[in-house]
């Protein structure tokens, strides 16, 4: 094994920046462990065997493992900040460990042996690992402005590039996997991920939801709705973006701590409201205090755009005319955005493209 940690000692020059994973280690037991997770996921980890092959690796891996017996060492050479650094090794951690990972600003510290599960989870996010994809929220302005019906057609649309995920944290919605036909398909809601505790694989969890030809859900499972507590909607969503070029959370009304959680989190908040007095008003209301991270759709015709703009303090993106036939086609489990040249197939792809890449025309 020592000899495998020589030969890729002698190739870290060359392979720096070319991402994946990185052990930096001289244990073989260690290291020989990590290339049996790492197999199984189908991943093959570079091994640095020293500080300097360590510190030409560091900035371009996408994770790395540092073992106990070169952490120390590593930690006075103070590598800059990153994320996807973690401490392992064999035997249960000491407490200089535990002073190491804060010095290497490390998010965990790990037993290999008891945290295999976790490991082989976050070394198959790298076998597909892609862009970070993007994550679209959609809020009402006001009462059946059509959010959830909106959210659903954006993924709908996108999922033709690429996969793509609808978060549902609607509890009073309609429930997406209802509007986009999925909810006779198997798989798990927030009820299974209310007492999941670390770090989430993405591959797992895009395996485990209702979906369909690269199209999921993450909702309710059976019983009454209860909104999932918001670190757990943080991690689902870290997770999601990692194997999914778009993910689209439906969003409450009702502000709230889920709510600041995913907008702050999100590339883009879009709020959708019809162009009348009263829905303007309750839109006014709701983005009162984050105008500035909004952007508008108007459903239907009524008040002109810059009207809107200027009572809301948000841009207006697009205006779409009500679609024919829309509740028939989700009765019908098409979902909204059934073809291509619906009012709302076309206002998805219109805000898709101001996206860029993959959906720029």
């Amino acid at each position: 094994m020592a000899e495998t940690g020589a030969q890729s000692d002698a190739d870290a020059g060359r392979d720096a920046g070319a991402g994946g994973l990185l052990v930096v280690s001289r244990d073989p037991r260690l290291v020989e462990e990590v290339h049996r997770l790492a197999a199984g996921a189908g991943v093959m980890p570079r091994v640095a065997g020293g500080e300097a092959a360590a510190l030409a690796e560091w900035p371009g891996a996408s994770v790395v493992l540092v073992g106990f017996d070169l952490a120390g060492r590593l930690a006075l050479l103070r590598p800059p900040r990153r994320p996807g650094v973690h401490l392992v090794g064999c035997a249960d951690p000491e407490e200089g460990e535990f002073r190491r990972a804060v010095e290497l600003g490390a998010e965990a510290v790990l037993r290999v042996d008891q945290a295999g599960d976790w490991l082989a989870g976050l070394m198959s996010d790298l076998v597909v690992a892609r862009r970070r994809g993007r994550v679209l929220a959609v809020q009402a302005g006001s009462g059946g402005a059509g959010a959830t019906t909106l959210a659903c057609a954006l993924a709908q649309v996108a999922v033709r590039s690429g996969p793509a995920l609808v978060v549902d944290t609607d509890p009073g919605g309609p429930g997406v996997d209802r509007v986009l036909g999925l909810d006779g398909e198997p798989g798990l809601g927030w009820s299974a991920l209310a007492g999941a505790t670390g770090r989430l694989s993405g591959v797992s969890l895009r395996d485990a939801v209702p979906g369909r030809d690269g199209l999921g859900v993450l909702t309710w499972g059976p019983g009454t709705p209860v909104p999932p507590a918001p670190e757990v909607v943080r991690e689902a969503l870290a997770a999601a973006r990692r194997v999914h070029d778009l993910v689209v959370v439906d969003l409450p009304r009702r502000s709230g701590e889920l709510v600041e959680e995913v907008v702050t989190r999100a590339d883009r908040l879009l709020v959708v409201l019809r162009p009348t007095l009263t829905s303007v008003a309750a839109t006014a209301r709701v983005l009162e205090g984050r105008g500035d991270r909004a952007a508008l759709v108007l459903r239907g015709r009524g008040l002109s755009p810059g009207s809107v703009e200027r009572t809301v303090g948000a841009p207006v993106l697009v205006q779409m005319l009500d679609q024919r036939g829309l509740e028939e086609a989700v009765e019908l489990g098409l979902g909204p955005a059934r073809g291509r040249r619906g009012p709302l197939a076309r206002a998805a792809a219109e805000l898709l493209a101001g996206l860029g890449e993959p959906w720029a025309a």
